[in-house]
């Protein structure tokens, strides 16, 4: 009877270190999720600012261009 009680308490045991390894892999993957998001979003922020520099420029060289023009006539 002993023997039985000891062998389902370290069953019990086992299984409570099973659920806890379980519950810090969702953790771990909750947590990498998130900072992926965060660099995702930081990735197409940066991707818009080059985009919108980049119009700007051309933007810029277009009216370049018009004044000279207005400037030779």
């Amino acid at each position: 009877r002993e023997r039985e009680r000891e062998r389902e308490r370290e069953r019990a045991r086992e299984r409570e270190r099973e659920s806890e390894r379980e519950r810090e892999k969702k953790r771990r993957q909750y947590i990498l999720s998130i900072t992926q998001r965060g660099e995702k979003e930081r990735k197409r922020e940066k991707e818009g600012k080059r985009k919108k520099r980049k119009k700007e420029e051309k933007e810029k060289e277009g009216t370049k261009g018009d004044e000279e023009r207005k400037k030779t006539k």
